[in-house]
């Protein structure tokens, strides 16, 4: 399964919608998708499974980029 992970940069700062970053992961669970990120200084907002539509739209707007971890 694909998951869209919403995360802001910084830890120390008050997650604002505007410095709402995404990245994407291949991962069995949403535990296993965390685990894979967690050695990264980053504020997870929200995990979310991308079903197919949801995916091709990603895919379609050109920002999508599956991490490597």
């Amino acid at each position: 399964m694909i998951f869209k992970v919403l995360y802001q940069a910084s830890q120390d700062q008050v997650p604002v919608r505007e410095r709402t970053e995404s990245l994407y992961v291949e991962a069995q669970s949403v535990r296993e998708a965390r685990s894979k990120i967690s050695d990264r200084n980053i504020n997870i907002e929200y995990i979310q499974v991308l079903d197919e539509a949801h995916l091709e739209y990603e895919k379609s707007t050109g920002k999508f980029e599956l991490e490597n971890v």
